[in-house]
């Protein structure tokens, strides 16, 4: 197949390559089945990555020009106000991540969850914690240093739990920078189908822009933030250079996809609804990642990122998520995702406040509602609701019910973390993350206080 394909390829964009499709959500093409305004669009995403690859500037940008901030304040900034993730103190004055931090926006008519993670590798099982309950997830990479040491374990850690992802190629305005030799160490070093979707407009001090390969055309960032987007013509000295990167899109969506195949095989080109189609399939079946590229910092390439995440990333009843049924010897049984079936959330982090233990839940199915009573199935202890609260970093806005898919936190709830809770219909639980417990060298194998120290006993793990 892959030698047809190939055979194909080299006149798959023919003569047509040069043309800019149109891109209309028409009732019944491929777009309009996850941008229906039948169902609220919603997606639960992580931001992880190496330390220092811009995680928490990329996610200062992302609340900025979706509005959930006035102003724009920089990790280790000149005016010593700091990124609105890192709320801590100490994450201030050493300016890194150290605890994973919720916050919610909203981008165009669709509802965004997301956890910036910490990038340092004492602070990994946050990552795990965070990965272990969202849906999708974005891998930020560093332009200059590409593929690092904790790439790799986040790398790992999303493989573990199935998280679909798109992947951002950071800091092309640094000296050094080359998105392509990322891309080669996405391939080599992490085993992963990817390609990108986007080239840059010049690197280093003359990064402008990028030219989006699936619409064809270029976009630049104007105004004092980059907040006014600006699309134009690609131009000719370049047009050389984007044919190539799309073509070699095409070519790895062809070997996973059997749609593209087709085109291949019919020496034709698909429109944008079918590649963005395609390109949603395989990323939701861990079959591709699409790479966009941009410089957080320099307030370029955020925004088509936030289009990715909504295009391609899942809904939260898109992804799989199975409860092990107690009753039946845990067998698992797939979560349904709905509103309307019984309550099953788990809670994933516990944090401690002023006003007592935050617990923070991510709902599979079912709703949960301020006044009513929930069943910790994990020891059978019966609360009541009295605080639904959504974070946006350290900051609280409360809520009187939240649904399938959410991301919540909620007081008065006394539990360990992954304790599974329902409205007392069902005794199932959801399966917990998964946490390395270090073997005791060789001559401690028989000391009691060793052996206890390969316990897990923090109840936040």
């Amino acid at each position: 197949m892959n030698s047809i394909l190939g055979l194909a390829s080299r006149r798959f964009l023919g003569s047509n390559s040069r043309k800019v499709f149109p891109s209309p959500v028409l009732a019944g093409s491929p777009l309009s089945r996850w941008m229906s305004t039948d169902e609220t669009v919603l997606r639960n995403i992580g931001i992880s990555a190496h330390i220092d690859s811009g995680k928490t500037t990329l996610t200062e940008r992302i609340l900025f020009y979706t509005g959930r901030i006035n102003s724009i304040h920089d990790v280790r900034g000149k005016d010593g106000v700091g990124a609105k993730m890192d709320s801590m103190d100490l994450e201030r004055e050493k300016g890194i991540t150290i605890q994973s931090a919720a916050t919610f926006c909203e981008w165009k008519n669709s509802n965004i969850n997301i956890i910036d993670t910490p990038g340092h590798v004492d602070f990994t099982i946050e990552v795990e914690r965070a990965l272990r309950v969202l849906d999708g997830g974005v891998l930020v990479l560093c332009g200059v240093s590409g593929v690092q040491s904790q790439s790799l374990t986040v790398d790992r850690q999303m493989k573990r739990y199935n998280v679909p992802r798109l992947a951002f190629v950071n800091k092309l305005d640094r000296q050094g920078s080359n998105p392509w030799n990322v891309i080669d160490q996405l391939r080599d070093q992490l085993k992963l189908n990817a390609a990108a979707v986007q080239i840059p407009m010049g690197l280093e001090a003359n990064h402008v822009g990028i030219i989006d390969l699936i619409e064809m055309k270029t976009i630049e960032f104007d105004g004092e933030r980059g907040e006014k987007v600006v699309y134009g013509e690609i131009p000719g000295d370049m047009m050389d250079a984007v044919e190539e990167k799309r073509q070699e899109l095409f070519e790895r969506l062809a070997e996973v996809d059997d749609e593209i195949a087709e085109f291949f095989l019919m020496e034709e080109t698909p429109d944008i609804d079918t590649i963005k189609a395609a390109i949603r399939r395989q990323t939701i079946a861990c079959g591709f990642v699409p790479v966009f590229m941009g410089s957080a910092f320099k307030n370029k390439g955020v925004q088509p990122l936030l289009d990715g995440v909504i295009d391609y990333l899942p809904q939260p009843h898109e992804k799989d998520n199975y409860a092990l049924d107690r009753t039946k010897g845990e067998e698992p049984v797939k979560v349904s995702g709905s509103d309307k079936d019984p309550l099953l959330a788990l809670a994933f982090k516990l944090d401690e406040t002023q006003y007592g233990q935050l617990t923070y839940m991510r709902i599979y199915q079912g709703t949960l509602k301020k006044g009513n009573y929930i069943t910790n199935v994990n020891s059978g202890k019966k609360i009541k609701l009295a605080r639904i609260v959504r974070m946006h970093s350290a900051d609280m806005e409360d809520i009187d019910s939240a649904g399938a898919g959410d991301v919540v936190a909620m007081f008065g709830v006394d539990c360990s973390s992954m304790d599974t809770f329902s409205d007392g219909s069902m005794d199932m639980v959801m399966s917990s993350m998964y946490v390395p417990v270090s073997k005791a060298p060789d001559h401690s194998l028989h000391s009691t206080s060793a052996l206890a120290s390969n316990c897990v006993c923090d109840r936040n793990l």
